[in-house]
């Protein structure tokens, strides 16, 4: 058990942000099912203050729903597609961009397809909470398939195919074809993301990256929260005057302990270590210790 955790913690710490993403949302899962699944039912009930609503003054006295109901999800086959599809998605995402790129996507993707669910649902008069980290997955996906749409992926039992025919498919099967069943919100919320996704490489391509707004939120945090160290290590110059005497003195034994070093070779390349005397092999041996 011990060597499972230890596993767990490795693969946490060096697989990189997909990983960590991943990780998050089976934790907040199992987490759920602990405090907001009802057995009796065969539901989970999440609060307002964890599930988005589509009621604009909820919104606003819990604004951080807009991204804590991307962390959630409504089953165990809910958070199974979706980690498929986040790992694989991250995995084609990571081989242009880097993580920071990644984590601003994941976060803006989640906030702007919340809004847009939110608008949508408002116009229409709807009152109804969504979780689920598809929206950001998607965005992820579709901006992968519009930076390289036509990369090969290799697929089991199909062989070769392009990436965009991968986002099609996923897009119109999940989404489109659904869009007017229970989960409408979802779906929406879906191809709020994958539009999203769209615009984000549209305008990194222009020279706009929009996940440097999530970076200098997050690095302003980091700077608010962070310890600072109040007595910082300060390196202190100072400037020690020795003794013209001692370092005298220093040098000129120094000297002449060279001096007679020097003075016993020459005897001993001369005539031979034998020549030495029991003064001179003492002074010798002391010194090359």
């Amino acid at each position: 058990m011990s060597s499972i955790l230890d596993d767990l913690k490795m693969q946490y710490k060096f697989g990189g942000l997909p990983q960590r993403l991943i990780y998050w949302n089976v934790a907040f899962f199992l987490v759920s099912i602990v405090f907001f699944y009802q057995f009796k039912i065969g539901q989970f009930e999440y609060p307002d203050w964890i599930a988005l609503w589509s009621n604009p003054e909820i919104v606003l006295e819990k604004p951080w729903t807009l991204l804590t109901y991307a962390f959630f999800h409504d089953g165990f086959g809910h958070l199974f597609f979706n980690m498929i599809v986040l790992n694989f998605a991250c995995t084609l995402f990571l081989t242009f961009f880097n993580q920071k790129q990644l984590l601003g996507l994941y976060i803006l993707s989640a906030v702007f397809a919340g809004i847009s669910f939110i608008g949508i649902f408002y116009y229409l008069n709807i009152i109804h909470p969504i979780v689920g980290a598809s929206a950001a997955i998607m965005a992820v996906l579709v901006a992968t398939s519009t930076y390289q749409p036509l990369m090969n992926v290799r697929l089991l039992l199909i062989g070769n195919v392009k990436l965009w025919h991968i986002t099609a498919v996923i897009i119109i099967v999940s989404d489109l074809m659904q869009i007017q069943d229970a989960n409408m919100g979802g779906h929406i919320a879906h191809l709020a993301g994958a539009f999203f996704g769209f615009i984000y490489i549209k305008l990194l391509q222009n020279g706009f990256d929009l996940s440097k707004i999530v970076t200098k939120i997050i690095d302003f945090f980091i700077q608010i929260f962070v310890k600072k160290d109040k007595n910082p290590f300060k390196k202190v110059h100072r400037n020690y005057k020795p003794s013209p005497i001692n370092r005298t003195s220093r040098i000129i034994q120094k000297d002449k302990h060279q001096q007679q070093i020097d003075e016993i070779l020459d005897k001993i390349s001369q005539s031979g270590y034998d020549s030495l005397t029991k003064e001179e092999k003492d002074f010798l041996f002391k010194s090359g210790k």
